[in-house]
């Protein structure tokens, strides 16, 4: 694989080392010494001209992430492309159009495919739940269930989609939980023990599972970050914001589908989380197809 070494003037420049760093790490994982198959089938001098077609309906996501694979590989590759990340497409529609040397474009094809079509299909499901709670206040934020090696990518997708960011890891946000909450011996130490220990000033979230644990939360003081609904029902979660009166924003979690993000955001929560735009969205279906070969 011939990595560039000087990235100026390429979009792929633009991109963060971390994501840099993920680009090579999967091709090295897919490339290693050489594409067999590609070595033995075309001459170096092949050029290939080929076309990313979308074959589903969704939200795109990921070209820039897909050009830099290419990049990565092979600097002579020029990569078009003809959408937007965040654009609806629609099946049939192309998406963009890669030429270069034959080797070059099948060897990175298989990951620049992998992370289009994954962030794709995240940024697809992700505007779906957007769009179901349209008209409300309510707020869609993903998860830290992203796979692993592949947050910051899985949480892009996610904004290009139309939602929100939850913290990006366990140094952002200090969230206190019910694990955190047991062994603190309750959520008031909970949170004096976070707001004593804590070097920086992070902004704290607690998780309350009843509206007596509500009732406990809101009393702290100073005024927390946010207050997470922990599977709380419907009845339960309107019970709560009318004991709110908007005085700490809230945010309802857990088991929330589609069939129930339209109801739970007309209780009037401001945030609502949602692990399976991460850990369960469908890739989107994309495809390279060559159209030409010069030799």
């Amino acid at each position: 694989m011939k990595e560039r070494k000087r990235l100026k003037g390429s979009p792929t420049a633009s991109l963060s080392q971390d994501i840099l760093s993920i680009v090579r790490q999967a091709l090295a994982e897919d490339i290693g010494d050489g594409d067999v198959t590609s070595q033995c089938i075309l001459s170096p001098d092949a050029i290939l001209r080929g076309e990313f077609v979308a074959k589903a309906e969704g939200v795109l996501a990921g070209l820039a992430v897909a050009r830099a694979a290419f990049e990565l590989t092979d600097p002579s590759v020029t990569f078009t492309p003809l959408a937007e990340d965040g654009a609806r497409v629609v099946c049939g529609q192309r998406l963009a159009i890669v030429v270069g040397p034959g080797v070059s474009i099948l060897s990175a094809e298989r990951t620049a495919l992998n992370f289009l079509q994954r962030m794709s299909g995240i940024a697809t499901l992700t505007r779906r739940y957007v769009d179901a709670v349209a008209g409300t206040r309510a707020v869609i934020l993903d998860t830290r269930k992203t796979a692993p090696g592949l947050r910051v990518l899985d949480k892009w997708a996610v904004r290009l989609g139309g939602g929100h960011n939850h913290r990006l890891g366990l140094y952002d946000m200090a969230l206190i939980k019910d694990n955190h909450i047991i062994a603190a011996g309750g959520i008031t130490v909970a949170v004096q023990k976070v707001r004593a220990g804590a070097a920086r000033r992070l902004p704290i979230e607690v998780e309350v599972k009843t509206l007596a644990e509500l009732e406990e939360a809101l009393a702290i003081k100073p005024r927390l970050f946010r207050i997470m609904l922990d599977n709380m029902s419907l009845e339960e979660m309107r019970q709560a914001v009318a004991m709110t009166a908007g005085r700490v924003p809230l945010e309802a979690s857990g088991s929330v589908t589609l069939e129930t993000v339209a109801e739970i955001a007309a209780t009037g929560v401001d945030y609502i989380s949602v692990g399976a735009l991460t850990h369960s969205a469908q890739a989107l279906d994309v495809s390279l197809e060559v159209v030409s070969v010069e030799m």
